[in-house]
Formats: structure tokens, C-alpha cells, sequence
């Protein structure tokens, strides 16, 4: 898949979907995943502390943190 050429104007896009494939492959051991299950989780504790963010969403942020930030770590 390294050989297939980025479309313009949509890097971010491309650069994900790629990342998530690799992770779905691999499970584990991708270097991703561990992290970005990491941030998931503490974003699910710190769920529980607010009464307004429940506990799917609150691991959803986390791991939608983590996985922006291994894609665009700058």
C-alpha cells in the first residue's frame, strides 16, 4: 500500500484511514493501538467524574484525542 499515490486535498483523510486500517490488521501489536485504547480509557474515567459526559463518549473523546495526535503529532 506504500506505493499508491495520496490524493491532494486530502491528507488527513487518507493518513486515518490508512492508520485505522493498520490497526484492524495488526490488532495489537500496531504501535497505535495500545495508545490510543490508553487515552480511550482515561478519557472513560474521567467520564465517570462529570455528570454530564457519559462513559462511551468519554472514551470516544479520549481515543479520538490520542488517534489525531499520533496522525498529527505537531
Amino acid at each position: 500500500m506504500a506505493d499508491r499515490k495520496k490524493p491532494q486535498g486530502s491528507d488527513f483523510i487518507y493518513d486515518a484511514r490508512h492508520e485505522l486500517a493498520g490497526m484492524l490488521e495488526e490488532g495489537l501489536s500496531h504501535p497505535s493501538t495500545k495508545p490510543v485504547l490508553a487515552y480511550g480509557a482515561l478519557g472513560a474515567v474521567a467520564a465517570v467524574v462529570l455528570p454530564f459526559v457519559g462513559v462511551p463518549l468519554g472514551f470516544a473523546a479520549g481515543a479520538g484525542y490520542k488517534f489525531y495526535k499520533r496522525l498529527r503529532p505537531d
